[in-house]
């Protein structure tokens, strides 16, 4: 019997950020993966945050009965799995995650939000304001980026997960950030990895923050290598 893998797809994305990740995997593992409320036609009614997708996917666990699963959460994806396993712990065998921002802060969260301009994108980058159209369709793609760029100030006005949270988690993670990454710094993913009590850390070589540019080969070997191996 394959091991199952539980895959969380990040800010602004669906699962289908996984289609060309999802058949090197599906060798190895038995896939899951799902939208969070807000994303991918998935409705809502509540504001997103951290909290709300962490609930997502213990319900999600819950539905399909999975218990003792692994987990791979790319960028927010990560965020949420490390939430969920500080609210419940043992919630996942192991946790992987790759390119998830960790420094959240009044300046940082500000930062972030300055790209999430739907009209800006919609002139300057038309095929990817398309690309959102069609990812979150019948939502409305421009709400999506506004409730992800609240979500973001409300994690750098206090909603992150403090030092103390994080020493809490005691499962096995592995961090994965890639070297071609623009969003996440090697610091900040290294401060949280100390944090960490049980946690490595891996540097992906060539690897962009976005996973649909990314090498899947890549990021299948180093999912692989976290899984199988003890050490990365």
């Amino acid at each position: 019997m394959k091991p199952r893998l539980l895959l969380l797809h990040g800010a602004l994305g669906t699962h289908h950020q996984f289609d060309r990740l999802r058949p090197l995997l599906e060798e190895h593992f038995e896939i899951f993966d799902f939208n969070f409320e807000g994303h991918g036609g998935v409705s809502t009614h509540s504001d997103y945050s951290i909290s709300l997708f962490a609930s997502n996917t213990k319900d999600f666990l819950e539905e399909h009965r999975l218990d003792d699963i692994l987990v791979f959460g790319y960028s927010m994806g990560g965020y949420v799995a490390l939430h969920l396993e500080y609210q419940y712990p043992g919630a996942f065998q192991k946790i992987i995650t790759l390119g998830t921002k960790f420094d959240w802060t009044p300046e940082s969260a500000s930062k972030e939000v300055r790209m999430l301009n739907p009209e800006v994108i919609e002139e300057k980058v038309p095929r990817f304001a398309q690309k959102l159209k069609e990812d979150h369709a019948p939502l409305d793609w421009k709400a999506v980026m506004l409730a992800t760029g609240k979500m973001m100030i409300d994690l750098g006005n206090g909603d992150a997960l403090n030092q103390e949270d994080f020493q809490r988690i005691k499962g096995k993670v592995h961090l994965g950030l890639g070297s071609e990454d623009t969003m996440v710094s090697v610091e900040e993913t290294e401060q949280v990895m100390q944090w960490l009590p049980n946690a490595e850390m891996k540097i992906l070589e060539g690897i962009p923050h976005p996973i649909e540019k990314a090498d899947s080969a890549a990021v299948s070997n180093y999912i692989l290598s976290a899984i199988v191996n003890e050490g990365l």
